[in-house]
């Protein structure tokens, strides 16, 4: 990391439960409050949970507070989503998504990002 460049955090969200969106959400916002200003955080959901970040979803609802922090990017695997066999149409809007998240998570830490599993 560099003096010009704001420090990474990752939060892998990886299981089969979509409700697992709620508590990565909640734990992104505690670290935007704890760390620097400047921080970015990408929430990485991976797994059956990327279920919860269906637009119809109930765990979606709790990225509400995320609209409005453009520091914190929910990141959907690509890979997870076609297991799943979901569409990205789908997806609530804000949420991005990566082709693996095996290989975005490894590229962010090689890059010295942090990272945390939940």
């Amino acid at each position: 990391m560099t003096a010009n460049r704001p420090a990474g955090l990752l939060l892998h969200v990886f299981g089969g439960d979509p409700a697992a969106v709620t508590a990565g959400v909640r734990v992104a916002l505690n670290a935007r409050r704890d760390l620097r200003d400047d921080a970015v955080i990408e929430l990485v959901v991976q797994g059956g949970a990327v279920r919860g970040l269906l637009a119809d979803s109930e765990p979606a609802a709790s990225l509400a507070p995320l609209d409005d922090d453009a520091g914190i990017t929910v990141l959907a695997c690509e890979n997870s989503m076609r297991s799943a066999d979901l569409d990205a149409a789908r997806l609530r809007d804000g949420v991005e998504t990566v082709p693996a998240a095996v290989g975005h998570l490894a590229r962010r830490q090689w890059d010295g990002w942090a990272y945390v599993r939940l």
